[in-house]
């Protein structure tokens, strides 16, 4: 990752005829916001003195305390490569402050590097992230709106011509490179019109910096060929969802404190009490890391997404997955996450569950190495898993009753986000959707 100092910014900006500037930052909702100004206000904004009406943004503050100030973090200067040549626009993504000079509590990137802090009061230097994104394509009306046919009928790893969304995914690709991606691989997933990019780990706060921008590079990619590119979790019935699989490893000064030449999988205690502790806080995360009515769709047997509360290193229907990697890529993968999630919250509750294990030394259940998925739910009781929430209202009641996980998102995300998430549960149970109407109409 780059190291700018602000002459460093002036001088890239006006070398690279860039005009307009992004401030970018990320509401509790996981939504981009953005205050655009042009050249001539830089350094004013890397002055740390560009504000903004923050009552405007979902679940920061009320209109009588709305002045928030936005913090450039010169390390994530990027120019967009797809801009108008006259004059280029380029981004900084900003943390929030208050007018004190106070960090934000509602700032959810201020939030991860809250949660980031507590790790390093374990002794340990980094937690790293490798994102496995997934999403799915569709074509555009004539219009510009998004329908819901696919632009391809190609299955996993398929190649043209069943993979029409080739040309599309390779031009995204060559965009993140070109704004300083290492991609590791790119390939269509299991379901028609599903795609997967992955970028190389990084530590915690540059890969959520990174999925917000790989979100914004894919839908604005998308549209150059007249393709819709979505996150949303479930899009179609009957065929695989999209999830973000999150790659984990907590290192001290260089070392993968997950692994243990001497351990059993070469494990080490640390990766186990981290495990343990996901296990442990998994129900009550889920809100976070699987946050909409449609995430719960995807969250069911038969699609290769976990349903149940569980790890192994030797089969992917397990919430959690040991990979074979050993050394410097010893991780632990957790497979519920999906890319409706806001990074910077999900990483937060994720970390503070591990570290919950870590610090209470926390002892992980024996590994399930059979297939969950066609064991009966007495045979689960029996092996001691349990069922993620079903719904997303069961998740915020889980949500709620969990001290270690709302101590992790802080007194002021927490009562924001499921005061929205309420709200929203509320719309979808009172809607009549098309499937009442087309099993009852007739019928009764």
């Amino acid at each position: 990752m780059a190291k700018y100092t602000r002459e460093d910014i002036l001088r890239l900006a006006d070398e690279q005829n860039v005009k307009f500037i992004r401030l970018q930052f990320t509401d509790i909702l996981g939504t981009i916001k953005n205050v655009e100004i042009p050249v001539s206000q830089l350094e004013k904004a890397l002055d740390n003195k560009m504000m903004f009406d923050g009552s405007s943004i979902e679940g920061f503050v009320r209109i009588e305390e709305s002045d928030m100030n936005l913090y450039p973090d010169l390390d994530t200067w990027v120019v967009f490569p797809w801009t108008a040549e006259k004059g280029k626009v380029a981004r900084l993504i900003c943390d929030i402050y208050n007018p004190d000079g106070t960090p934000f509590d509602g700032d959810p990137r201020n939030n991860l590097k809250r949660v980031l802090s507590q790790m390093e009061e374990l002794g340990f230097t980094d937690f790293n992230l490798g994102p496995e994104p997934e999403f799915f394509l569709f074509k555009l009306d004539v219009e510009g709106e998004p329908t819901l046919e696919l632009n391809d009928n190609g299955g996993y790893f398929d190649l043209a011509p069943t993979d029409l969304g080739e040309n599309c995914r390779r031009d995204i690709v060559l965009e993140l490179e070109e704004m300083g991606f290492e991609i590791e691989a790119s390939h269509h997933e299991v379901a028609p019109g599903q795609h997967e990019i992955d970028f190389k780990y990084a530590s915690a706060l540059r890969a959520c910096d990174d999925i917000q921008t790989f979100k914004l590079v894919v839908k604005t990619i998308a549209r150059k060929h007249g393709l819709h590119a979505t996150f949303m979790p479930k899009p179609l019935f009957g065929v695989n969802g999209s999830g973000m699989h999150c790659n984990m490893s907590l290192f001290n000064k260089g070392e993968n404190a997950f692994y243990d030449t001497k351990g059993d999988l070469e494990l080490s205690d640390t990766a186990r009490q981290f495990l343990a502790g996901i296990i442990k806080h998994a129900t009550s995360f889920t809100a976070i890391t699987n946050p909409t009515i449609n995430s719960y769709k995807r969250l069911v047997p038969g699609y290769e997404a976990p349903c149940y509360v569980a790890w192994s290193a030797q089969n992917r229907s397990p919430l959690i997955r040991i990979p074979a990697s050993r050394g410097m890529s010893t991780r632990v993968e957790v497979r519920s996450v999906d890319p409706a999630a806001n990074p910077y919250l999900a990483m937060s509750v994720l970390l503070a569950a591990g570290l919950d294990g870590v610090r209470n030394k926390l002892e992980a259940p024996a590994p399930i190495d059979r297939n969950i998925y066609v064991m009966d739910k007495q045979e689960r009781e029996e092996a001691g898993i349990v069922d993620l929430p079903a719904t997303l209202h069961a998740a915020l009641e889980e949500l709620k009753a969990n001290e270690v996980i709302t101590a992790a998102l802080g007194g002021h995300i927490t009562e924001h986000f499921i005061e929205a998430k309420e709200i929203e549960w509320d719309m979808f149970r009172t809607q009549v959707h098309p499937w009442e109407r087309e099993q009852y109409m007739k019928m009764y």
